[in-house]
């Protein structure tokens, strides 16, 4: 797809109630180790399965910030331009267990607009993300400003 092809939103094309485009991505252990490296953040949970599993969790999981980052893509692909995002916001509610082989684990993140201020074009968004029927994140949500 072309950049060509979506137009950027204005405050004429936005309603409250509104649904985004889903977005679907997987996170592999692959993108956990350069995660790390991008981050600084080396905690072993995040690349050693044994480690992992000692301290109780199922498997290695994927940094919450990552998710974050990632799961927030269906907001500034949809706006077309990140520098529109005022306020960007979750709370974690389940780690995000990767498995060691070549598919990772599918996160399917959906948003809404939940409000819309006509006059000063400031939108709020509330975003759901989602691995299989599990919630990973809670509350989150974007304010974002249309042109």
């Amino acid at each position: 797809m072309t950049s060509t092809a979506l137009s950027v939103p204005t405050a004429a094309d936005v309603t409250a109630g509104q649904e985004l485009p889903t977005l679907t991505f997987r996170i592999s252990r692959a993108q956990l180790v350069k995660y790390c490296g991008a981050s600084g953040d080396f905690n072993v949970i995040h690349w050693n399965q044994r480690h992992a599993l000692s301290v109780g969790l199922p498997d290695v999981i994927a940094h919450g910030l990552c998710t974050m980052g990632t799961s927030g893509r269906v907001v500034t692909d949809w706006i077309r331009d990140p520098t529109r995002v005022i306020e960007y916001g979750v709370r974690f509610s389940s780690p995000v267990p990767v498995a060691d082989d070549d598919t990772g684990t599918e996160i399917t993140v959906g948003a809404v607009v939940a409000e819309f201020d006509q006059s000063t074009g400031l939108a709020r968004i509330e975003i759901t993300a989602r691995m299989g029927e599990t919630d990973v994140m809670t509350r989150a949500y974007a304010i974002v400003q249309l042109a």
